[in-house]
């Protein structure tokens, strides 16, 4: 990269922070603070949704199966479409409508405090840990991308590169600022400017690389065979179809999502918001893929994980790469954010209940600062141990055992009257100990792989790993609940506290919509507009794309405008 690109990702980090703590005056309270009010805006908390799934590992693992693989990873990405399209018809104004603030909210009425506090310190150290996994993975791409002078103090000596742990740490002092300062609010808008920017970056990259190939009907000549086809090597149909199940369960149960379908005024909104991110999911993965996927007919020898920023640095003038990388930098950072906010709430929630009763909320929004800075270092601890695991084999264990045992009781308790804390407990516990009996016992030299017994099971997983593990994740803890349902006689009274709560709540009028976020997006994206234009204007190179690109994002800005004028017109008076 060029100095301007360093300059320019210096001053958008400036720039995301700073517009985070515009919104520090807005934490009055912890529901401001950790729900938006309730007052979130339907498009802004699906857009922050949908950024939500996006990290490092968007641009390393997807992009890496895009440039080895091909088309697979469009299909596996579709996926997430599908599941958010089914979590909107079926589970996101449920929740709303549930009266909670959260996913613990509801979990402490429904089972009890027992489970509360398992979900929040085992799903919530687990879940900042592998976030930090996502730092490391930009970290990563973005010290490729910078070579320093021998000697000098931010330069690994074994590389020549920008430090990895250094820019590990970096970024998660950002995004510990980012949720200290502004929580929901500045989430909720960081992520809604990355996703405009990202997208409109990919857009443009998609044709300059196709330039680069000579046009798709070259590309198709020299692509491998399959390169095209929907399913490769392990992720077979059948993995999709347990994937588009696994990530049904993540974003109706997950407390990150469940967040995005409570903060918003009505349940009508939290459909919406779930149907934009299913929308969004089903059109832009043939987008957000094409680079690495096209780039393997210019470099068929590249690193996999470096594909995607390696596809974008050959095309993009100097200045907006720069933007590109501070865009990745910042969508880890949202996803980072996002789960210490939820998490710091739940973690003030559990202080309130358990240590300080009485707390004020002044009293309860600098416990969760404070707690946010010690999650925070959770993370950053991530960013530096989970390289030992390795970070792609880390997040798809995690994804592909854990979530279903973790989220189908919560999403169960929603509509059922029998299952309780027992139920719970006993769904979570089987289905982590079937994941590892065929994660682990029976898979690669576990003592049960010598069991004779056993012997075609063993051979089935061994030639089917990807699937086994889903399976192992998936089918006990529906069973387990399949069967209480069945066998149950009597309501759980978890049922009724969660019907009260239910009763209790009311949607909020339109009239309380803010449009702030909104509006800060609009001027983020006319700032970056005419630093593109200047970038232009002084010659950095290739002017023509910096031109069209700042036009882009004018328009937008335009459009942004136009839209909540209109709102506050009509919410407003």
């Amino acid at each position: 990269m060029q100095n301007v690109d360093y300059i320019v990702i210096v001053l958008y980090i400036v720039g995301i922070v700073g517009a985070g703590t515009v919104f520090a005056n807005k934490m009055k309270n912890s529901k401001e603070m950790f729900a938006a009010g309730g007052q979130s805006p339907w498009w802004v908390s699906g857009l922050s949704a949908f950024m939500t799934m996006f990290s490092a590992g968007t641009f390393v693992v997807w992009g890496g199966i895009a440039y080895k693989y091909g088309a697979v990873a469009i299909a596996i990405n579709l996926c997430y479409g599908v599941s958010a399209l089914l979590v909107g018809w079926l589970l996101a104004g449920v929740w709303r409508n549930a009266g909670v603030n959260s996913a613990s909210e509801f979990l402490q009425l429904r089972f009890g405090n027992s489970i509360v506090q398992f979900y929040t310190w085992f799903k919530g150290s687990l879940t900042l840990f592998s976030s930090g996994g996502a730092v490391y993975a930009l970290s990563k791409i973005v010290s490729a991308l910078m070579p320093l002078p021998a000697g000098h103090i931010l330069a690994d000596p074994a590389t020549g590169y920008l430090s990895v742990p250094l820019t590990s740490i970096a970024i998660c002092l950002i995004v510990i600022i980012i949720a200290f300062v502004g929580g929901l609010w500045a989430v909720l808008m960081t992520d809604v400017l990355q996703f405009v920017i990202l997208t409109v970056s990919v857009v443009f990259v998609v044709p300059l690389i196709l330039i680069e190939v000579g046009g798709w009907g070259s590309f198709v000549s020299v692509a491998p065979d399959g390169f095209l086809k929907p399913v490769a090597a392990d992720f077979s149909g059948w993995f999709l179809l347990g994937w588009m199940t696994v990530n049904f369960f993540v974003f109706a149960g997950d407390w990150s999502f469940v967040q995005r379908w409570v903060c918003v005024p009505t349940a009508k909104d939290a459909k919406k918001s779930a149907y934009l991110i299913a929308v969004l999911y089903l059109v832009s993965p043939v987008f957000w893929m094409l680079p690495p996927l096209l780039y393997r007919a210019i470099n068929p020898d590249a690193d996999t994980e470096q594909a995607y920023i390696l596809a974008c640095k050959l095309v993009l003038p100097a200045g907006m790469m720069g933007l590109m990388v501070a865009a990745m930098a910042s969508a880890t950072a949202s996803q980072a954010t996002t789960r210490l906010n939820v998490f710091a709430g739940a973690f003030t929630e559990a202080y309130h209940r358990l240590i300080n009763k009485g707390a004020s909320e002044i009293q309860l929004v600098l416990a969760g600062r404070v707690i946010t800075v010690i999650l925070g270092l959770v993370t950053m601890a991530g960013a530096l141990l989970i390289p030992r695991y390795g970070y792609t084999k880390f997040i798809v264990d995690i994804n592909t055992l854990l979530y279903v045992p973790l989220f189908l009781p919560t999403v169960w308790g929603l509509f059922s009257k029998k299952i309780g804390l027992t139920a719970c407990w006993v769904t979570t516990a089987a289905g982590f100990v079937t994941a590892y009996v065929v994660k682990f016992a029976l898979a690669r030299g576990g003592f049960l792989t010598e069991v004779e017994m056993l012997q075609p099971i063993v051979g089935w997983i061994a030639e089917n790993s990807r699937i086994a593990d889903m399976l192992g994740g998936i089918v006990m803890p529906f069973l387990i609940l399949i069967v209480w349902e069945l066998a149950g006689k009597r309501e759980n009274a978890g049922w009724q506290r969660a019907l009260t709560a239910q009763r209790a709540f009311h949607e909020q009028p339109a009239a309380r919509i803010d449009t702030l976020p909104g509006r800060m997006v609009a001027i983020s994206l006319v700032v970056i507009a005419v630093v593109m234009l200047g970038l232009a204007i002084v010659g950095v190179g290739q002017a023509g794309v910096l031109v069209a690109f700042s036009l882009v994002l004018f328009a937008i800005s335009a459009v942004l405008f136009v839209i909540l004028k209109r709102t506050d017109r009509s919410v407003n008076g």
